[in-house]
């Protein structure tokens, strides 16, 4: 599972919008929808210039760009030789999270908005879809810049953007949480006088019904936070408009064991103390030994 969350959190590393069009129609895709596709490529080597094809343009929901799609994906390295697959989601049979946005390459942004639910299509990403900065990242992380990519993409639905499911009646002392349903971010109060807790507090306040977080996934989250007492916000992903990925191995103890078998779909509650969060340091406007507070979507987990 994290082995395929690190492919795809390279694709906007590898990639940059691609400049030019070319054909995939030498190329060859075979398999049911719904399953793995095989493909057959053309003898010679590899094109180098990045096009997109719609193998199947799918009848269900349709795209846009800003949304995360749950989808299946396969992924080749296009040499002239061995043209060897990388990955495939279709081998533990669970889909992936991908976010729709600038860092993918424009043939796949265009795949992916004209592909929709239940469709599939294929881009062709070439060398001509690398920047400077890309290539230099690219070489960095071990990757050749200069190699063509081939994948085969299953988009099967949106990701919500908002925790879904049974409000649990859980509460803290001195927080507020106001849930105002679909797809709006809550609202989090921590205007108190009340002292802070010494422990870490987590409540699930939204019971979703995906599968529990591990200690070592790598979550896609919706947040908001703020400082117990002073209800001073210093960081909301809502209000950026976009999810954060990130794994728990990154993050601060606080986060990582309050999230630890919290269900994809939860919306959660931590009180984070300052032993857990960032201690005796200032950290980006936080004073030294703050409490934090969080209400966190979990959108997704793996």
């Amino acid at each position: 599972m994290r082995r395929r969350l690190a492919v795809l959190a390279a694709v906007p590393l590898l990639f940059a919008a691609a400049c030019g069009s070319g054909s995939a129609d030498s190329l060859q895709i075979n398999g049911k929808l719904g399953a793995k596709p095989e493909a057959v490529f053309p003898a010679g080597d590899p094109v180098k210039v990045s096009s997109y094809q719609i193998i199947d343009p799918g009848k269900g929901a349709a795209f846009a760009k800003g949304q995360t799609v749950n989808a299946h994906y396969t992924v080749w390295d296009w040499d002239g030789k061995e043209n060897k697959q990388r990955i495939s989601s279709y081998t533990s049979s669970d889909t992936s999270p991908i976010k729709i946005d600038d860092r993918l390459p424009k043939v796949m942004l265009e795949g992916f908005t004209k592909t929709k639910a239940g469709g599939r299509f294929l881009a062709v990403v070439g060398p001509d879809s690398m920047s400077k900065e890309a290539a230099e990242a690219a070489k960095q992380a071990g990757e050749d810049p200069n190699k063509t990519q081939v994948f085969v993409i299953d988009p099967i639905s949106a990701m919500p953007s908002a925790a879904s499911g049974t409000e649990t009646g859980e509460k803290v002392d001195g927080v507020t949480v106001v849930n105002p349903g679909g797809d709006k971010a809550p609202t989090l109060t921590t205007k108190t006088d009340l002292k802070p807790p010494t422990e870490l507090i987590s409540k699930v306040l939204i019971t979703g019904t995906g599968a529990k977080v591990k200690e070592t996934d790598t979550v896609l989250a919706h947040y908001t936070g703020k400082i117990w007492g002073t209800d001073k916000q210093f960081d909301s992903s809502w209000e950026r408009g976009e999810s954060a990925e990130f794994s728990l191995d990154g993050v601060i103890p606080g986060w990582k064991q309050g999230l630890k078998d919290v269900p994809a779909g939860s919306r959660v509650l931590l009180v984070i103390p300052p032993a857990l969060g960032y201690g005796d340091q200032e950290q980006n406007g936080i004073p030294a030994k703050s409490t934090l507070v969080f209400v966190v979507d979990v959108l997704y987990g793996g």
